[in-house]
């Protein structure tokens, strides 16, 4: 049994707590262990605190593009989110440009603006603003012009700052006790995000910004062969929870996925239906621990054509 599932056979049944979990498991056979990765580890590039955000699959990320043979000239996040992995990426060296989609205005207009060279003016009204609650309230309340970008980059900066683990959906709430009782300035370090901003204005050039549908800029670049993909949808299970555009055709993506020509790496929750889609595209699946905010260990998966990369 090899450590990387070909899916000739039917899924396992994840376990989604475990006291130690292997780095990559077949139907529960263990072939190596690793703790879960530190995230304290890695260089935090992006402006967000991103719910889902993959902070703690870089490490497993620069494996795989280090086993690449030639330079990649562009990297793509067709769901872009707070964009980890694309940044990481090209301040790595490891691509010259990175290109982010995203279908989420809001988040849309921070990278709007980082990518069109206006990052410095967004980190200057981080520093400026006050995060009281009344000052959080009447942003957040806010009706922005359709040309208004910094102004609504500002709002959901702020936003993703104080509001309860860094949700966007609708419905979430804001922090209130929060890190040490300090309420909304809990996650609010402004010198922090101007610094990460100043340092993403300094490669904006190599920042390419697409607002729109992950899945329709998939099939529409699936023949570029210079193109390398990352592909992190909202996924089946915590979705809706967590974002403001989680509906998604899981079957058109992998079908779209399945077009690529160029290398991809997807990461999905680990359940039967996500393995089956796997097995039906011939695609090779492989598990990894992460720990999610409430400091359970789980497992999600590594989907590809081949991952032969990930057990060396």
């Amino acid at each position: 049994m090899t450590a990387i599932e070909h899916l000739s056979r039917s899924p396992t049944t994840n376990t989604s707590e475990q006291d130690s979990l292997p780095l990559f498991s077949v139907s529960g056979s263990t072939t190596q262990s690793q703790k879960v990765i530190n995230v304290a580890s890695v260089k935090h590039r992006s402006p967000f605190r991103y719910p889902g955000g993959k902070t703690w699959l870089v490490p497993v990320v620069r494996k795989w593009l280090g086993s690449f043979q030639k330079p990649i000239s562009s990297f793509v996040e067709p769901f872009a989110g707070g964009g980890i992995v694309s940044l990481s990426a090209l301040f790595d060296g490891y691509t010259d440009a990175v290109i982010l989609i995203e279908k989420d205005s809001n988040v849309g207009a921070v990278w709007q603006v980082i990518a069109s060279g206006d990052g410095p003016e967004l980190a200057e009204q981080i520093v400026k603003f006050d995060v009281t609650e009344e000052n959080v309230r009447d942003l957040l309340s806010k009706t922005f012009a359709p040309d208004d970008v910094l102004g609504r980059s500002l709002a959901t900066i702020v936003r993703n700052r104080v509001q309860r683990g860094g949700i966007m959906a609708p419905g979430a709430g804001l922090v209130r006790n929060g890190e040490n009782g300090r309420g909304l300035k809990s996650r609010w370090y402004p010198e922090t995000l101007r610094n990460r901003l100043l340092d993403l204005h300094a490669q904006h050039s190599s920042i390419i910004f697409h607002s729109g549908d992950g899945i329709g800029f998939i099939s529409q670049n699936a023949k570029d062969k210079d193109l390398v993909w990352f592909i992190d949808p909202p996924y089946t299970l915590a979705g809706r929870r967590l974002y403001v555009h989680s509906d998604l055709d899981h079957e058109v993506l992998f079908a779209e996925t399945a077009q690529l020509v160029g290398p991809f790496l997807m990461t999905y929750d680990d359940t039967d239906d996500i393995r089956d889609l796997a097995r039906t595209h011939g695609f090779q699946i492989a598990q990894v621990p992460m720990k999610n905010t409430h400091h359970v260990v789980m497992n999600e998966l590594l989907i590809s054509r081949s991952l032969d990369w990930f057990t060396r």
